[in-house]
């Protein structure tokens, strides 16, 4: 028995690109629907207004949920180049008193194995360096893969245990590389894939030489990464997309069919996901992609109102700490 699936795209509610799959079999004349799924492409002009973008998007999520001590809003973070500008812009939200990560817990993607944690190519450095140390986020809320854990495979399983017993995750933010891997799930990785130990491609490799003194040999071949399927668990996915040399896999994601060869393209199934991309990442998308996006930027520049801004949604409103509710 064969199954073929169609998709029907249409826009249900303004700024919201929706794609409605039916299971058609062909034994059958029955067609059942499944899902529909939320899919945004956010256009800005550069990496600059991306990662104020990004910030502004974190920020007014974690407000909306209001955490407290007995409701941590759970987040899911990467590392590399595209999310800097965001960390540093919500680094400025917490010295201005407009953010706290007091009750938030974050996950990260990945981590090298066998780097000691504290060289300066380490994934805890890097977010302890560029993020963690910076705000008030207790240590113990941060969660990062031990790559030198005695047992990775059961440090993998206890880092899926661990978001499991958070809640699961609430907002997944993640990167990609230029052939459209997410985290460490490279080109022919199962979009099944949980939290595993990954031998990493030549590709990769070479590509993080510039970070170990462009020496390849310095660079670690094997790394702990969060699957395909354990971003795809979280509640919402916001995918960040900068330059030129993203853009062909921008378009495998978001124009081409599903496929384990071009990782992120999986998160066109996921319930509500985000692409927030710059000018130079859409070089390779259609015009028409473009245009119809790029006219609903009025829409989805709502999503990052100020939450200080008098006709800011409802939802949109600032953070009050326990203490500061006690007071009154």
């Amino acid at each position: 028995m064969s199954l073929l699936r169609v998709v029907f795209p249409f826009q249900r509610t303004p700024g919201v690109f929706v794609l409605r799959y039916r299971d058609h079999f062909a034994s059958s004349s029955t067609i059942r629907l499944n899902k529909i799924y939320i899919m945004r492409l956010v256009i800005v002009n550069d990496y600059t207004q991306l990662s104020e973008w990004a910030a502004k998007y974190v920020r007014n999520k974690i407000l909306k949920f209001n955490p407290g001590p007995d409701k941590y809003f759970v987040l899911g973070l990467p590392t590399g180049s595209s999310p800097l500008g965001m960390y540093r812009k919500l680094v400025e939200f917490c010295e201005m008193g407009e953010l706290s990560f007091r009750y938030v817990k974050t996950f990260n993607m990945d981590e090298y194995v066998g780097l000691p944690r504290d060289h300066p190519e380490s994934y805890h450095s890097y977010m302890w360096e560029n993020f963690f140390k910076h705000i008030d986020i207790e240590p113990k809320n941060a969660h990062i893969l031990d790559g030198n854990a005695d047992d990775l495979d059961e440090e993998c399983n206890n880092f899926e245990k661990m978001i499991k017993e958070a809640g699961g995750v609430h907002l997944f933010i993640g990167g990609i590389g230029d052939d459209g891997h997410i985290a460490f799930n490279e080109p022919g990785s199962s979009l099944k894939s949980r939290t595993r130990v990954k031998t990493l491609a030549k590709d990769t490799i070479v590509a993080n030489a510039r970070f170990f003194d462009n020496d390849i040999s310095k660079v670690p071949t094997m790394a702990l990464t969060v699957g395909v399927a354990t971003v795809m668990d979280a509640q919402e996915v916001l995918i960040l997309i900068s330059g030129v040399k993203k853009a062909l896999a921008l378009r495998h994601a978001t124009e081409d069919g599903m496929n384990h060869m071009c990782t992120v393209s999986a998160f066109q199934q996921h319930p509500h996901t985000l692409f927030l991309v710059d000018e130079d990442a859409t070089m390779e998308l259609r015009v028409r992609t473009v245009k119809y996006f790029k006219g609903l930027m009025d829409v989805h520049n709502k999503l990052v109102e100020d939450p200080q801004d008098p006709t800011a949604p409802p939802s949109a409103k600032r953070l009050k700490s326990v203490e500061e509710s006690k007071t009154k």
